[in-house]
Protein backbone atom coordinates (compact mmCIF):
# COMPACT_ATOMS: atom_id res chain seq x y z
CA UNK A 1 0.00 0.00 0.00
CA UNK A 2 0.99 3.36 -0.95
CA UNK A 3 2.10 6.10 1.98
CA UNK A 4 -1.18 7.93 -0.07
CA UNK A 5 -2.96 4.80 0.37
CA UNK A 6 -1.90 4.36 3.74
CA UNK A 7 -2.55 7.95 5.44
CA UNK A 8 -6.21 7.55 3.55
CA UNK A 9 -6.52 4.93 5.17
CA UNK A 10 -5.50 6.11 8.80
CA UNK A 11 -7.63 8.90 8.38
CA UNK A 12 -10.76 7.32 7.48
CA UNK A 13 -10.11 4.77 10.55
CA UNK A 14 -10.07 8.01 13.04
CA UNK A 15 -13.24 9.62 11.76
CA UNK A 16 -14.83 6.07 11.67
CA UNK A 17 -13.27 5.43 15.80
CA UNK A 18 -14.97 9.24 16.14
CA UNK A 19 -18.11 8.76 14.54
CA UNK A 20 -18.31 4.95 16.40
CA UNK A 21 -17.54 6.08 19.69
CA UNK A 22 -20.43 9.40 19.12
CA UNK A 23 -22.88 6.57 18.09
CA UNK A 24 -21.99 4.80 21.45
CA UNK A 25 -22.67 7.76 23.01
CA UNK A 26 -26.16 8.19 21.28
CA UNK A 27 -24.32 11.32 20.55
CA UNK A 28 -26.40 11.98 16.79
CA UNK A 29 -25.52 15.12 16.76
CA UNK A 30 -21.56 15.23 16.57
CA UNK A 31 -22.10 11.80 14.36
CA UNK A 32 -24.33 13.70 11.80
CA UNK A 33 -21.60 16.70 12.14
CA UNK A 34 -18.87 13.97 10.92
CA UNK A 35 -20.75 12.41 7.77
CA UNK A 36 -19.03 14.86 5.24
CA UNK A 37 -15.71 14.43 6.59
CA UNK A 38 -16.41 10.61 6.16
CA UNK A 39 -17.89 10.90 2.90
CA UNK A 40 -14.89 12.80 1.91
CA UNK A 41 -12.12 10.49 3.56
CA UNK A 42 -14.09 7.30 2.00
CA UNK A 43 -13.60 8.82 -1.05
CA UNK A 44 -10.01 9.97 -0.89
CA UNK A 45 -9.46 6.40 0.46
CA UNK A 46 -11.12 4.39 -2.58
CA UNK A 47 -9.02 6.84 -5.19
CA UNK A 48 -5.64 6.11 -3.57
CA UNK A 49 -6.32 2.94 -3.32
CA UNK A 50 -6.97 2.57 -6.77
CA UNK A 51 -4.38 4.09 -7.58
CA UNK A 52 -2.15 1.68 -5.34
CA UNK A 53 -2.88 -1.02 -6.97
CA UNK A 54 -3.04 0.28 -10.72
CA UNK A 55 0.85 0.52 -9.44
CA UNK A 56 1.50 -2.93 -8.02
CA UNK A 57 1.39 -1.77 -4.32
CA UNK A 58 0.22 -4.84 -1.88
CA UNK A 59 -2.31 -3.41 0.78
CA UNK A 60 -0.96 -3.63 4.66
CA UNK A 61 -3.07 -6.12 6.54
CA UNK A 62 -3.05 -4.34 9.88
CA UNK A 63 -4.49 -1.31 8.16
CA UNK A 64 -7.00 -2.88 6.30
CA UNK A 65 -8.30 -4.98 8.84
CA UNK A 66 -8.79 -2.43 11.55
CA UNK A 67 -10.63 -0.14 8.54
CA UNK A 68 -13.31 -3.50 8.19
CA UNK A 69 -13.58 -3.73 12.01
CA UNK A 70 -14.20 0.41 12.22
CA UNK A 71 -16.67 -0.38 9.34
CA UNK A 72 -18.48 -3.48 10.82
CA UNK A 73 -19.06 -1.37 14.05
CA UNK A 74 -19.69 1.25 12.44
CA UNK A 75 -22.70 -0.13 10.13
CA UNK A 76 -24.15 -1.88 14.08
CA UNK A 77 -23.91 1.42 15.76
CA UNK A 78 -25.40 3.09 12.80
CA UNK A 79 -28.47 0.80 12.76
CA UNK A 80 -28.77 0.84 16.59
CA UNK A 81 -29.35 4.78 16.43
CA UNK A 82 -32.01 4.50 13.55
CA UNK A 83 -34.08 1.95 15.49
CA UNK A 84 -33.87 4.30 18.40
CA UNK A 85 -35.03 7.47 15.96
CA UNK A 86 -37.57 5.27 14.72
CA UNK A 87 -39.08 4.26 18.37
CA UNK A 88 -39.46 8.30 19.59
CA UNK A 89 -41.42 8.60 16.00
CA UNK A 90 -43.52 5.82 16.91
CA UNK A 91 -43.98 7.35 20.55
CA UNK A 92 -44.24 10.96 18.93
CA UNK A 93 -46.76 9.28 16.58
CA UNK A 94 -48.65 7.34 18.76
CA UNK A 95 -49.22 10.23 21.09
CA UNK A 96 -49.83 13.25 18.39
CA UNK A 97 -53.37 11.94 17.89
CA UNK A 98 -54.32 11.98 21.58
CA UNK A 99 -53.18 15.33 22.51
CA UNK A 100 -54.72 17.04 19.41
CA UNK A 101 -58.14 15.11 19.42
CA UNK A 102 -58.64 16.93 22.55
CA UNK A 103 -59.67 20.86 21.39
CA UNK A 104 -60.84 22.93 24.32
CA UNK A 105 -64.33 24.26 23.73
CA UNK A 106 -66.22 27.47 25.41
CA UNK A 107 -69.49 27.01 27.86
CA UNK A 108 -72.26 29.89 28.22
CA UNK A 109 -70.49 30.87 31.34
CA UNK A 110 -67.19 31.99 29.37
CA UNK A 111 -64.93 29.01 30.66
CA UNK A 112 -63.63 26.04 28.96
CA UNK A 113 -66.06 23.09 28.68
CA UNK A 114 -64.01 19.27 29.17
CA UNK A 115 -61.10 20.97 28.97
CA UNK A 116 -58.05 18.22 29.36
CA UNK A 117 -54.96 19.13 29.74
CA UNK A 118 -52.12 17.19 27.79
CA UNK A 119 -50.66 14.54 29.51
CA UNK A 120 -46.75 14.96 30.15
CA UNK A 121 -44.75 12.74 27.96
CA UNK A 122 -41.22 11.22 29.10
CA UNK A 123 -38.78 9.65 26.55
CA UNK A 124 -35.99 8.14 27.98
CA UNK A 125 -32.97 6.45 25.71
CA UNK A 126 -31.34 3.58 27.07
CA UNK A 127 -29.06 1.06 25.33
Amino acid sequence: MSMDATRAAEGLAELLARENAALAAMDLPSATALVEAKRAAAEAFVAAQAKAVSSGAVAVPDVVRRLGELASENRLLLERAMAVQQRVLAIIAEAAPRVSAVAPRYGAAGGLVGARTALPIAIAASA
